[in-house]
C-alpha cells in the first residue's frame, strides 16, 4: 500500500505543479499516470512543439516545460505509479481514500485530485485484422523500455513526432528499424524529419513510403508483417511492430467513480476549490468543467494552487497557515534542500 496526503491522477502539467504546491504545504503526493512517461499530452504527443502561452517563457518546447516542471518538484520526493490506470476508488470511514490501479497497485491517500486532462489516452489502433491478438506479443503501442528492442529487427508505423524520435533513438539500439508511413511527407519536427532522412542515407533506417501495414504474421508472437505499397505487397521479417498514430483521450474508469459528469468533463465548484461533488475528489486542469472554463495550462496551474490550500484545511482542521511568498519564505524540500533569495545587507554608508 502507498500512503501518501494527496493522490494526484495524471503525470500532466497540472498534476506536476501540483506536487510543488501541495510541497510549499509540507504535504507528500504520489502520482499515477497510464503513460510509461510524465508529461502527459506533452511528452507523448508534441514534445518538441512550442508553448506560447506560459507566463514567463515567451517560447517554451512542450518537452522543455515537462523537464523544468520535473525539476521545480525534484526536492518534493513524489512518487509514481506510471503505466498503470486508476480503476477503482473506495472512500474509508475516516475520509480517507484507496485508489487500485489496473494492475492492482494500490494507494491510500488523505484526498484525491484528478489531473487527468482529457482522460486516459488509448493508443489509436490500426484497422488490421487480428491485432489484438499481437498486443504485448510484439505489437507494441508505446515505448517504455528501449531495451527490450536492443539488437532486434523492429517495424514502426506513423508519420508523427512519436514515430520520428522512436526511430531515430532506436536505430541506435535495435538490431534494424524499418519505418513504415502511408504519405511521403512527415508531420513532426523538421530537424527530426532531416535527421531521419540521414539515417535512411546512412543504413541505419528502411523508410518505406507511402506504404500501410495490411498484415501482421506469428504463431505465439510476432513474426513478420505484410507491407503494401504503390499497389504490391511484401513480407518482412521483425520482431516487433510498433504503430505510433497518437492517442485517443476517454475519461477511462474514473466514469464510474460517482461524479458528476458534463459532457465528458467532470463538474467542479470554481467558487471555491475544484471539488466534485464526492467531498475529498478534486479536479483540476482539461479534465474539469465550470461557468467559464477555459482548457489552458495556466489555468490549469491556477486551479491546482487552490486546490491544494483546500486539501491543506481538509487534512489539518483547525491549524491556521499563513501564507508567505516564496521569495519571503523560500523553499524547503522534503530531501533537507532549501532555496531561498539572498538577505539583504544592513550597513550604514559613511
Amino acid at each position: 500500500m502507498i500512503e501518501t496526503d494527496i493522490l494526484i491522477i495524471g503525470a500532466g502539467p497540472t498534476g506536476l505543479f501540483a506536487v510543488f504546491e501541495a510541497g510549499l504545504l509540507k504535504m507528500k503526493c504520489h502520482i499515477i499516470d497510464a503513460l510509461p512517461q510524465p508529461g502527459g499530452q506533452l511528452a507523448e504527443l508534441y514534445p518538441k512543439k512550442p508553448i506560447f502561452d506560459i507566463p514567463g517563457y515567451p517560447e517554451v518546447l512542450a518537452g522543455d516545460l515537462v523537464t523544468n516542471l520535473m525539476e521545480q518538484i525534484k526536492q518534493f520526493q513524489p512518487g509514481f505509479t506510471l503505466g498503470e490506470t486508476a480503476k477503482t476508488i473506495d472512500k474509508q470511514e475516516d475520509g480517507t481514500f484507496i485508489v487500485t490501479t489496473n494492475k492492482g497497485t494500490q494507494h491510500h491517500a488523505k484526498a484525491v485530485a484528478i489531473a487527468g486532462g482529457l482522460g486516459t489516452f488509448e493508443p489509436r489502433k490500426p484497422q488490421i485484422p487480428n491485432i489484438d491478438v499481437f498486443e504485448e506479443k510484439g505489437v507494441e503501442y508505446f515505448v517504455k523500455d528501449p531495451e527490450q528492442f536492443r539488437h532486434k529487427d523492429i517495424v514502426i508505423a506513423g508519420g508523427g513526432d512519436s514515430a520520428l524520435d522512436w526511430s531515430i533513438f532506436l536505430s541506435d539500439v535495435a538490431k534494424s528499424v524499418t519505418l513504415v508511413h502511408r504519405r511521403n511527407e512527415f508531420r513532426g519536427a523538421l530537424d527530426s524529419v532531416e535527421k531521419v532522412r540521414d539515417l535512411k542515407a546512412a543504413g541505419k533506417i528502411n523508410l518505406v513510403t507511402p506504404a500501410e501495414i495490411t498484415e501482421i504474421h506469428g504463431d505465439e508472437t510476432v513474426t513478420a508483417v505484410t507491407i503494401e505499397k504503390e499497389g504490391e505487397a511484401f513480407k518482412l521479417e521483425t520482431d516487433y511492430f510498433i504503430p505510433l498514430f497518437g492517442l485517443t483521450p476517454k475519461l477511462g474508469p474514473i466514469a464510474n467513480w460517482g461524479l458528476e459528469i458534463e459532457k465528458n468533463a467532470i463538474k467542479v465548484n470554481n467558487a471555491l476549490d475544484y471539488q466534485t461533488n464526492i467531498d475529498g475528489i478534486y479536479a483540476i486542469g482539461d479534465v474539469n468543467t465550470y461557468p467559464g472554463k477555459l482548457k489552458l495550462i495556466l489555468c490549469g496551474f491556477h486551479e491546482a494552487t487552490l486546490m491544494c490550500q483546500s486539501v491543506y484545511n481538509r487534512i489539518n482542521p483547525g491549524k491556521r497557515f499563513v501564507l508567505k511568498y516564496t521569495t519571503v519564505s523560500g523553499v524547503d524540500g522534503f530531501d533537507g534542500s532549501r532555496k531561498e533569495a539572498e538577505k539583504a545587507v544592513v550597513k550604514a554608508i559613511d
